[in-house]
């Protein structure tokens, strides 16, 4: 069946109209006062909606807030150091996004005056911008109606419609796309998309949806046939793997403390870190010929301090943080250097070695 037969039959004796004007008053009315409502400049917008990817809103208030103090054009964003945008993103997780907004932003300035384009491909066409992203801009930032559709929107119309399709498929998300051309509103775009994603995070949420508040519970396919908990069908994600590291806390005569900047690619590109020691690859007891060999510096491995799990979409990584002093030797590694303590503000580093920063010696 072709997609658009399909889209016809689902929509079948559903009440658009009335759905969507319940959606958008509802919205108006019990709206959350998010700092990036404020107005509609499309540059906030921009930004909220990329921290606003795998974050909870509130995690997000106060980066935003204090992102948008330091860079509060395009122009400023375009023209701030990478190492400064990173340092203004620490914590929030997901550096790529931060890397590509900048990237992206400088684009901006560069082709449109810095004046973030209302035209959708062109807008679709900047590094990190995605359907959702580009829906959610024209829509909120320009009153244009193009369908944004994340896993939260997915969720919604999975229950209001009852559709049972594997919303981890990109099928699926295509499908929900179309659908979402159909209902949203020509009037106002914004309110629908928005009511759409507060729905999602405040009503119809994963597990246990609050149907009895819902203000569109009339329409709700789900809801009528008691299967609104079975809803929205997604497949299994893949177990993630555990990596074992030792995390060194090196520290020389000086009380200075070795850091190292990660690879300009790939995960946590560009961040802050203290050396790492694979243990797949490199035994307990080889750790001082290991670091000799990396680093051209011979240490004293002392004593474990603490132990540091963290979590990545794909991998966990399971750190075990041990102190590490330095004999003799010259420091011989391209992206290590050793900084005094109170200098560690001053560089961005990832969550799972913020939390070792309390075990050096200061």
């Amino acid at each position: 069946m072709k997609r658009t037969e399909r889209v016809n039959n689902i929509l079948k004796n559903f009440d658009k109209k009335s759905y969507r004007k319940d959606l958008i008053h509802w919205f108006k009315e019990e709206q959350r006062i998010l700092p990036w409502r404020e107005n509609q400049d499309p540059y906030r917008v921009w930004v909220s909606e990329i921290m606003l990817q795998q974050t909870r809103v509130d995690t997000v208030i106060p980066y935003f807030n204090h992102f948008m103090d330091k860079f509060p054009t395009p122009d400023a964003l375009a023209q701030a150091d990478e190492q400064e945008v990173l340092k203004a993103w620490e914590g929030l997780g997901y550096y790529s996004r931060a890397r590509n907004l900048q990237n992206a932003v400088r684009e901006v300035v560069s082709e449109y005056d810095g004046v973030v384009p209302a035209d959708p491909e062109e807008l679709g066409s900047l590094k990190g911008v995605g359907p959702y992203t580009r829906g959610a801009i024209l829509s909120i930032a320009y009153d244009i109606p193009d369908p944004a559709v994340d896993g939260n929107v997915m969720r919604v119309l999975s229950r209001i419609l009852r559709v049972e399709d594997d919303i981890s498929k990109q099928s699926a998300r295509k499908l929900f796309e179309e659908l979402v051309k159909e209902l949203i509103s020509e009037e106002d775009p914004s309110s629908f998309n928005q009511g759409l994603m507060e729905l999602g995070a405040l009503v119809c949420t994963p597990k246990t949806p609050s149907c009895m508040l819902c203000p569109v519970q009339e329409h709700c396919r789900a809801f009528d046939e008691g299967v609104e908990t079975e809803l929205p069908v997604k497949a299994s994600k893949k177990k993630q793997k555990k990596s074992p590291y030792l995390l060194l806390l090196v520290q020389n005569e000086k009380g200075e403390v070795l850091i190292e900047q990660r690879p300009d690619t790939g995960l946590l590109a560009s961040l802050w870190q203290y050396p790492m020691v694979p243990l797949e690859d490199v035994g307990q007891e080889a750790v001082e010929n290991w670091f000799y060999g990396e680093y051209g510096l011979k240490v004293k491995v002392g004593e474990s301090v603490k132990r540091i799990k963290h979590v990545f979409s794909h991998l966990i990584w399971e750190m075990e943080v041990i102190k590490v002093t330095v004999k003799e030797g010259t420091l011989d590694h391209e992206r290590a250097t050793f900084i005094a303590p109170e200098n560690m503000e001053d560089f961005p580093f990832p969550v799972s070695h913020q939390k070792a920063h309390p075990y050096i010696n200061r």
